[in-house]
């Protein structure tokens, strides 16, 4: 089976219920699954599109995203979901290094959709607000599957999600049919997700992991999503999941934070809360259920794992500060540098094994064979598993940092602050934030003795970068303290932070 095909499945199963809630608005399964197969017919006639081909999606969140991305996969082509807060010059290096000639996109993205097409000939942009199958109200019947989708194998590329690299250039992990739709099993047999759950969704779907357990989990199981609309106003995106009455709500340990302090006007409706995308505090974790009395279960995962990978358990122990266990049907253990099993307490690198790893990084095989030991995964977390079989992250093994539980990558941001005339050294650390878990923060050495222009630095930066890439503080020194190598000691520049 495909991801086509389940959902269709899913579809023809409950068309009638309701499968997303968008404020005032409803939509069944039927519609959802009547305007993908729109998407596809439309994607093929008029577009071209081909079995093989990659689609970016660069939406915020908004119903269109779900008939999009499986009307992507049904036409036979790969979804490339692309992160709405980039800017174009990071978005151009996606399309080229993808291949991609058609995006789908909305007005709100349009002017720089339009911007990127001028620079690359060959791109087509599609705005949802003309497609057909979101301008036509559905026929109200279950369309058949098309023969594209019904020729795609388990095996066959589904999606590439970009993440950032250690060499500041993103790589594309690739994921076919059957990593989703195993991650997706897994997850439902540890969640015991229910056809009666409603997951609130605030979260943006291109993140890969409200992609799986936001959408691609409630959907395929037979839930519902109660798709967030106003995400600029706290009262009312939790006014919307009391009125849509939400059970289960996948989460940053920062919205987690904020809802232990916040005077609510009514228990939380959530029957569980699921956290991700970055480490979640035992102190948050403890206060939250405290207050609440709502199991909060902290889970690991990583994009080229689809990315779920372990979760603490619902009815046996759960540890603070643990990862869990791992997922059924995938192994988690700990390997030293040279492949080696490590025993229980032992510290090493997390490695993950099981049908839910990626196929390898899009058109990279030196990342891939890095990335590769023997069928497992070399996630780059340090960490050690307990007697009980429990797994622990104490470090981050690549020079990472997460904000708001989005991988950013310093030497990615090094590399466009060197860009900025003057600048004769720069590294950028992270420090810890209350708010969003981690900030960026650089640190700069000039060429000459003209003082930075520090305002004009970042306005550089931030025509260059992601608003959450751009650095909080910039600090000026002489030189940046370097080892006997040369290497630039970023522990110093952290102890100077009190990082």
């Amino acid at each position: 089976m495909n991801l086509s095909e389940a959902f269709a499945h899913s579809a023809q199963l409950r068309s009638g219920k309701i499968a997303l809630y968008w404020d005032a608005s409803e939509f069944t399964f039927a519609t959802l699954w009547a305007q993908s197969v729109g998407v596809a017919a439309e994607l093929a006639g008029k577009f071209n599109v081909q079995p093989g081909d990659r689609v970016g999606l660069w939406l915020k969140n908004r119903p269109e995203f779900v008939p999009a991305y499986f009307g992507i996969l049904t036409a036979g082509a790969a979804v490339v979901p692309i992160n709405n807060f980039l800017k174009p010059p990071e978005v151009r290096f996606l399309l080229e290094d993808a291949g991609i000639d058609l995006l789908i996109t909305d007005e709100e993205l349009g002017g720089a959709a339009a911007t990127l097409a001028a620079g690359r000939p060959s791109l087509q942009v599609a705005r949802v607000e003309t497609l057909t199958a979101f301008t036509q109200p559905p026929s109200g019947t279950i369309p058949a599957l098309p023969a594209a989708a019904r020729q795609r194998a388990e095996s066959d590329l589904a999606v590439i999600i970009y993440t950032s690299g250690t060499t500041g250039k993103p790589k594309g992990a690739m994921l076919s049919h059957g990593n989703l739709l195993h991650n997706v099993a897994g997850c439902q047999k540890v969640l015991e997700a229910l056809e009666s759950d409603r997951y609130a969704v605030f979260l943006p779907l291109f993140h890969s992991y409200m992609m799986t357990v936001g959408m691609l989990l409630p959907l395929l199981v037979g839930g519902s999503m109660v798709l967030i609309k106003s995400l600029n106003q706290p009262q009312q995106m939790l006014r919307e999941m009391y009125q849509r009455q939400a059970t289960v709500l996948p989460a940053i340990p920062q919205f987690y934070r904020t809802l232990t302090h916040a005077h609510l006007p009514a228990r939380l409706p959530f029957r569980l809360c699921v956290s991700g995308a970055a480490p979640l505090p035992v102190q948050v974790l403890k206060d939250f259920e405290a207050k609440h009395q709502i199991p909060l279960i902290e889970g690991y995962g990583l994009s080229e794992a689809s990315p779920v990978v372990s979760k603490n358990p619902l009815h046996a122990e759960r540890k603070p500060g643990s990862i869990g266990l791992p997922l059924p049907n995938l192994e988690l253990t700990i390997q030293d540098d040279d492949g080696r099993i490590l025993g229980p307490n032992e510290t090493g690198e997390l490695c993950v094994r099981g049908g839910n790893v990626m196929l390898g990084y899009w058109n990279n095989p030196a990342e891939t064979a890095r990335a590769l030991r023997n069928g497992w995964l070399l996630t780059g977390d340090i960490g050690y598993r307990d007697a009980e079989g429990y797994f622990f992250i104490t470090d981050r093994k690549k020079d990472m940092l997460l904000v708001n539980g989005i991988n950013v990558y310093p030497r990615e941001v090094e590399e466009v602050i060197y860009q900025f005339p003057g600048v004769k050294e720069a590294a950028v650390i992270g420090v810890t934030d209350p708010r969003k878990g981690e900030q960026p923060v650089a640190y700069v050495a000039t060429t000459g003795d003209a003082p930075l222009d520090e305002p004009a630095l970042v306005r550089f930066l931030r025509e260059r970068l992601a608003a959450y890439k751009v650095p909080r503080h910039i600090t000026v020194l002489p030189a940046l303290p370097r080892n006997a190598t040369g290497k630039i000691l970023k522990t110093e520049l952290r102890k100077l932070a009190g990082a």
